[in-house]
């Protein structure tokens, strides 16, 4: 809990809680937990474990029956927190799905696959820089926050764990969308040059250099030498290829 940095007055978001043992040390942490549970059964359990376990708390406690992936909306007030064991299959999307559709959640810290945590705080220029990176820096500053060895779970997976905060802060000025799509596409072929890999996207490679000039990026640099700052000029230069990209 030292680690989510809760305050009393936070409204904590987790998502699968399954059996509800992180549940249950948030609850005396926070305002209120709201849980996003896809699997029926565990739904309907959680409350009465927690009834049976901290029946002091039981009314800070609500669950919603969902696919984090999914959900569009959430009762009571805005979560401001995210504190979760991610399931690790899809836990890129998710963490951006609510980062998106959540603006009021000022801090994250979730677990996830090993490397999924290296690719998600990795910096610019770093093997493990890519479109996870990016798109998570979009939200805030994303940073490892420690290692979690398989034996403290049960059953023991195969892989290895690591906790990644996230500090929200503005997004830089541009749109997120037009950003992203340049991102998958600088991504696609991380091997090639931009001026090559934005062909695609810019609509021949000559346009796609015009577009990076215009925002100030070297044709021949790679999509890994990019900060989100640098993807959302180059993707305001598509309204604008001319206009020098000031986004």
């Amino acid at each position: 809990m030292r680690t989510a940095e809760l305050r009393p007055e936070d409204v904590v978001l987790e998502v699968g809680p399954g059996l509800g043992s992180l549940t249950l040390g948030l609850l005396p942490a926070a305002a209120s937990v709201t849980a996003v549970e896809i699997d029926p059964r565990l739904a309907a359990r959680l409350p009465r474990t927690v009834a049976e376990r901290a029946p002091g708390l039981a009314d800070r406690l609500r669950v919603v029956e969902a696919d984090a992936l999914r959900v569009r909306e959430l009762p009571g007030p805005p979560p401001t927190a995210l504190v979760a064991n991610l399931p690790y299959n899809v836990a890129v999307p998710v963490l951006l799905n609510l980062l998106e559709l959540l603006p009021t959640l000022r801090r994250a810290l979730v677990l996830v696959q090993a490397e999924v945590a290296e690719r998600l705080a990795a910096p610019p220029g770093s093997p493990a820089y890519g479109v996870p990176s990016v798109k998570a820096a979009w939200y805030g500053e994303v940073r490892r926050a420690g290692a979690v060895g398989r034996r403290v779970f049960w059953p023991e997976p195969n892989v290895d764990s690591g906790l990644v905060a996230l500090d929200r802060r503005p997004p830089p000025p541009g749109d997120r969308a037009a950003t992203f799509a340049v991102v998958d596409a600088a991504f696609a072929t991380r091997r090639k040059g931009l001026r090559a890999a934005l062909a695609g996207w810019a609509g021949s490679p000559a346009a796609a250099e015009a577009r990076l000039r215009a925002a100030g990026i070297d044709p021949a640099t790679r999509g890994e030498r990019l900060s989100v700052t640098d993807f959302a000029r180059l993707a305001a230069t598509a309204a604008d290829p001319a206009g020098g990209g000031s986004a």
